[in-house]
């Protein structure tokens, strides 16, 4: 095993967090500058799945952990909601942005199953 591997990294929340911030980004290099305030939303929401995943691993106590899953598990969220507006504004098409939800609701279920498991740990 790599000595240089953070805890983060093994976690498979954090694999799909960065499968989905590459795929955004493809989404957003073909988004239309006009659409600036969108396209900072989903920038920003899609960093924050996976720094706030990140941060969770980083945290000792089950509350901390369980509050930065939940944080990136709401920015999930608010990804799919920006998706949304994507697809009614046809700046993606039908496939990038069924692909962007498939890995939405992926990283949702797991840092819902890392918020749950961290809260029934100790603090």
């Amino acid at each position: 095993m790599d000595a240089h591997v953070f805890t983060h990294e093994r976690l498979e929340a954090y694999k799909v967090a960065r499968e989905f911030l590459a795929h955004a980004q493809e989404i957003l290099d073909h988004t239309p500058r006009g659409a600036s305030r969108l396209r900072d939303q989903l920038a920003d929401a899609a960093e924050s799945i996976l720094l706030n995943t990140a941060e969770g691993a980083g945290r000792r106590s089950g509350a901390d952990k369980a509050r930065f899953f939940d944080i990136a598990r709401g920015s999930a969220e608010e990804c799919a909601a920006a998706l949304d507006a994507i697809a009614i504004r046809r700046f993606a098409t039908p496939e990038h942005v069924e692909r962007g939800r498939t890995l939405l609701h992926r990283a949702v279920g797991l840092l819902s199953g890392l918020a749950r498991s961290a809260r029934c740990r100790p603090s």
